[in-house]
Order: structure tokens, then sequence, then C-alpha cells
């Protein structure tokens, strides 16, 4: 994160604050968080006014004590210049006087020059489109990796416009650049007839969510090599362990397990029993974990956040179905700190509770693999007698990153995991 967007204040000038009370809400490229209060005192000033943007470490505001005021930020410039003023000055000598007069006279001769000579004015300008993108893209600030693949790609660092700290050009930028020069032809060159009888159309500005969302997508879709592995698993025995589960009295309970729960519980068993999956993509190395840092897709008004259940390897049922819908209740509630949704080794994404009975998602770099959970839906099916009965299937997708999980490994992930929800006891022990 690099900058940030004050949305709103909860608190205005002159109000008394305490430390950990909530007095303003920001957006940063993840989502809208709630920013409490460092300490106790008065909000003695406010720098940033509503809907402003503000870089990492920049002052928002000013939290004073009792009869302090707010550094005014003119002080310290007027001080130093006071101190610079009070410097003894000694005399200047006969050749700084000459000095001096030097750039002056120069300056006199070169306006006489251009008065004189206009046409050579008129060559001196026609001269420096010939060497200007050389120079230009000589001072533009870029990473080294956006400079290689620039020079990969043949895209002109200067025509860039960079997203990074200080307008740095970053990788993401030029392959930004490069699809569109040799992609679709921009919105300003489409026919504009049907777009003209639309009278009532809205231009939504992109949020610092939307903006990280679609530059992770692309980060993801472009690089990452996606393949996908889909699987029908019979839901039958898992539904029948959550009505079991509700006859037992969890049906009115907050807390209550439910197959969603058993999703992630039985995602995270497969990769203890297939760790190889449970890995990342690095440059020359694939990085496998210890760890199952499990990722849990929330849906959020704004956006999508994956909030991270830490060694989920070590949790039970029970803290998996608690800690998933703690962490989706505060995701939603704009209460969760950013080390709570960055990191995870894979992520679930269940749009079955929405109706959908299967999809495929995209993966979220670094992690080597995404599951997709439809919903439960009731379809005819021959059982192991050759009858026709009504069964139930779940139809799971796994997009993978064929650098870290071949179609060999992910298979073998799912094998286990077909197992695990078959099984649903299994998930209790």
């Amino acid at each position: 994160m690099t900058e940030g967007t004050l949305v709103a204040w909860k608190k205005k000038k002159g109000d008394k604050v305490s430390a950990g009370e909530v007095i303003a809400e920001i957006e940063t490229d993840k989502a809208t968080m709630e920013w409490e209060s460092p300490e106790d005192g008065t909000l003695t000033e406010i720098y940033l006014q509503e809907g402003g943007k503000v870089n990492v470490g920049d002052k928002i505001a000013f939290i004073g004590g009792e009869g302090e005021e707010a550094p005014k930020k003119e002080e310290k410039p007027k001080e130093e210049k006071k101190a610079e003023d009070k410097k003894p000055k000694r005399a200047e000598t006969k050749e700084e006087k000459a000095e001096k007069k030097e750039p002056e006279k120069k300056e006199e001769a070169k306006t006489e020059t251009k008065e004189k000579k206009p046409e050579k004015k008129e060559e001196k300008k026609q001269a420096e489109p010939n060497v200007r993108p050389v120079s230009d893209e000589a001072r533009v600030k870029a990473s080294p990796v956006a400079r290689r693949v620039a020079a990969e790609l043949g895209v002109d660092l200067s025509s860039v416009k960079g997203t990074g700290p200080e307008g740095r050009v970053t990788e993401s930028d030029v392959r930004g650049a490069a699809k569109t020069k040799t992609g679709a032809p921009p919105s300003q060159e489409r026919p504009a007839g049907p777009r003209l009888q639309q009278k009532s159309e809205t231009r939504i500005q992109l949020s610092g969510m939307r903006k990280g969302i679609a530059e992770r997508l692309v980060q993801s879709l472009g690089p990452v090599p996606h393949f996908y592995l889909t699987i029908d698993i019979n839901a039958a025995p898992l539904m029948a362990a959550r009505e079991e589960l509700k006859s037992a009295g969890e049906s009115d309970d907050t807390s209550k397990i439910t197959v969603n729960d058993l999703v992630l519980k039985a995602a995270v068993m497969a990769a203890v029993k297939v760790p190889r999956a449970n890995a990342s993509f690095d440059g020359d190395a694939i990085v496998q974990y210890a760890n199952v840092d499990l990722g849990i897709a929330v849906a959020i008004e704004d956006g999508l956040l994956t909030p991270v259940i830490r060694a989920a390897q070590n949790k039970s049922l029970r803290e998996i179905s608690a800690m998933a819908k703690d962490l989706a209740h505060r995701a939603r509630n704009k209460r969760m700190k950013p080390e709570e949704f960055h990191g995870g080794t894979f992520t679930v994404s269940n749009l079955g509770g929405m109706g959908i009975d299967s999809f495929s998602a995209v993966i979220n770099p670094p992690q080597g693999f995404i599951l997709a959970v439809g919903k439960v839906t009731k379809v005819p099916m021959v059982d192991d007698c050759d009858q026709i009965v009504v069964g139930q299937r779940m139809s799971i997708t796994m997009s993978c990153d064929h650098r870290v999980v071949d179609g060999a490994l992910g298979a073998e992930y799912l094998k286990e995991l077909r197992h695990f929800l078959e099984n649903p006891a299994l998930l209790l022990v």
C-alpha cells in the first residue's frame, strides 16, 4: 500500500477522543477500514478532508493534550529561515561579484540571439523530437523489472503512466500498456452511435479496492498459467451429517456447523495429506509451506476479501467454523486488520449459497490453487443396484497454477478431498 483515501471522519475538530476509539474510515486497496485513535486527547486539527487521498506516512490530523495547540506547517521553515538570517554575512569579493554578473550577461546575449535568429529556434524545435524519447525514458522512474519487461515487450517507458510510489512505473503498468498497444482499440475509437442513445449513463469511479482487484486479476491471469480440474462429489453423506447435527440442536445455535464449514475442514485435511499442493511459485523455486493458512473468499459491498485462518491444520472443525464466521463478520463490518487478509497458502471460494451450480475461480497470487465450490443439487443418479434414484451432487473446480500443481498432483489432491467429503465422520477425528 502506498496511498489511501479518507472516506469519512467519525469525529470533528475539537472533539475529545480516547485511545482505541474509531475516529475515521480509510479506504485501502483491499478494504475500507476503521482507524482508531492512538492515544487520549483532543482532535485539535484536521489536515485532510473527506474524499482526499494521502500517501502513507503523511499527517492527517493532530491529537493534542489539554491546552496543547496543533503546530503550524510554516513554523519550522520560518525558524530555519530566521536562523539563516541571523548568521553573520561576509563581504563579497570582486571575483564573486563578477561571477554573479556573468550569468546575467549570458542571459542577455541569449535573448538577443533568439530575437535576431528565429530560424535557428525553429530548427532546434524540429530536431528535439528525434532525441527526446531517449532522454525521457532514461529519466523515467521505473523498477529494474519494469525496465526489463519494457525492453522485452517493446514498450516506451516515457509513455507509461506509473502507479507506484512517487509515480514509479511498475511491471503491471508496463504489461497493461503493452496490452493496450496490441489488444482491442481504445474506448474513444469505438463507434459512438449506441452510446449517444444512453441518456441515463452513470460513470462510477473505481474505489481503491476495485483498483486493487483489477491489478491482481491482471497479475494472475496474465503471467500465471491456469488450468482447471472439476469433480462432482456425492453430497448425500455430507447433507446427512448436517441434518444429524441439526437434530441435535445445532439449528438454533449461532455457532452452528454449516456445509461450508465441512468443506473448509476437508480442504485443509486434504492439503495435509498432499503437502506438495500447499505451495507457491517463487521465481526459480517452489515454496512448500509447513502450515496450511486457509484463505476464505468473502463478498463485501465494495468487492472481495480473503481473510486467512492461520495454521488451520491444527484447528478442529468447531474452531474453523467459529473463526470463519468471525472473520467474515468483521470483513463485512470493516473491522479487519491488514495482516488478517494477507498471505494464505490457498483459498476456498463458495458460491453455492448464492445458487451457483459450478464456476471457475481466479488464483490469488502467489498461491498455487483455489477451490470453487458450487451448491448441492438434487439429480437423478444410478445406484449400486443399477436403479435410478434421487441423488445429491456438489461440483468443485480446482484452478491450478501449472508451475506448482500439475494435473497429476491436482488429481491427487481432489481424490483426498472427495474422500473426506463423502466420509464426513473423518472430519471429526
